[in-house]
């Protein structure tokens, strides 16, 4: 009796400690939950259909959905881990982004090439965006200002004034440009291609190109090395690539851009997601079906998690 009363505490306790993790298994359209503490799938919650892009608001009390087939952005309560509404969204949702006013949701609509932007709030369109072909990621500069969109058949990331939702710039890139990353104090982009096996690196204030990085793994062709989710640490020393079919993450020096390592995971690795603080990545195998766990301080692979069928995102609310 008393060894179960301790293991109750102690599995209560690191409860209460623990980062919880949310991943979208966008072929079980599930969300697998994980403790990060014991590192293992605590719930698993039933959400719409081909749940991808998964984003939290600023107190961590909703996470949004891409539910891509249903055509709609989902609501899920945190605490309750229930779907308590949807949004507007356009056709095909796949990923977005959340302006730092903790309000306007700007979604990327694949199948209707436009950009669709959603008072979260009032759960209404503000207006849709039209953009290149096959819009895909999406992310927003830190002081709110910027709006980039990147779309895979045209090539383009595309500059969108938040104020005036009016395109301001286009930048050309490689080959079907993926997934955006702004570095902390927002003065770079960093923009992954997967098709054309690159990530560029470009200089918010002039819009141009600083550097390309290129990734060769030994063994591997080259068409497997596809690039796309991008995570920066927050003190600038490290950006992880995420390399698809390849199955690695590049470990790049976030200030030299030189590729440091290359970690090995799981299958089709697609986006990826810090602990609060950072000393630990989640990454989304896709096709293996599992998370790796990366000791973000000694560039190692720790542990596997199994998760369910074609993970895509992640997202992390901070310990309690």
């Amino acid at each position: 009796m008393y060894k179960t009363l301790l293991s109750i505490s102690i599995l209560i306790s690191s409860n209460m400690y623990a980062d919880i993790i949310y991943v979208s298994n966008e072929k079980d359209n599930t969300l697998s939950i994980i403790d990060s503490i014991s590192n293992k799938v605590i719930k698993t919650v039933n959400v719409g259909q081909r749940p991808r892009g998964i984003i939290l608001n600023k107190d961590k009390s909703l996470l949004y959905i891409c539910a891509s087939d249903d055509d709609t952005v989902q609501i899920l309560d945190t605490k309750t881990n229930k779907i308590i509404g949807d949004l507007p969204s356009g056709d095909d949702p796949e990923q977005f982004a959340l302006h730092p006013n903790d309000k306007h949701l700007y979604i990327a609509n694949e199948d209707d090439a436009v950009i669709t932007v959603v008072d979260t709030h009032k759960k209404t369109v503000i207006t849709q965006i039209d953009v290149g072909v096959e819009p895909e990621g999406m992310a927003i500069s830190p002081d709110g200002s910027v709006a980039i969109n990147s779309s895979e058949t045209s090539n383009f990331l595309h500059w969108i004034d938040t104020k005036t939702y009016k395109i301001i710039h286009n930048t050309p890139v490689d080959q079907r440009p993926r997934h955006i990353e702004f570095s902390k104090s927002g003065d770079k982009v960093w923009a992954s291609s997967e098709i054309g096996g690159t990530v560029a690196i470009i200089d918010t204030k002039t819009k141009k190109k600083l550097k390309t990085i290129s990734f060769k793994l030994s063994g591997i062709f080259k068409d497997k090395i596809q690039p796309v989710g991008i995570k920066l640490t927050s003190d600038g020393k490290y950006a992880f690539v995420a390399l698809g079919p390849a199955n690695h993450i590049a470990v790049v020096n976030a200030k030299t851009y030189e590729v440091i390592k290359y970690l090995l995971v799981g299958k089709r690795v697609w986006q990826m997601n810090f602990t609060n603080n950072e000393k630990k990545l989640y990454t989304a195998n896709g096709v293996s079906g599992d998370v790796s766990v990366i000791d973000v301080e000694n560039l190692k692979v720790k542990k596997t998690i199994k998760v369910g069928r074609y993970p895509w995102g992640l997202a992390v609310i901070p310990k309690k």
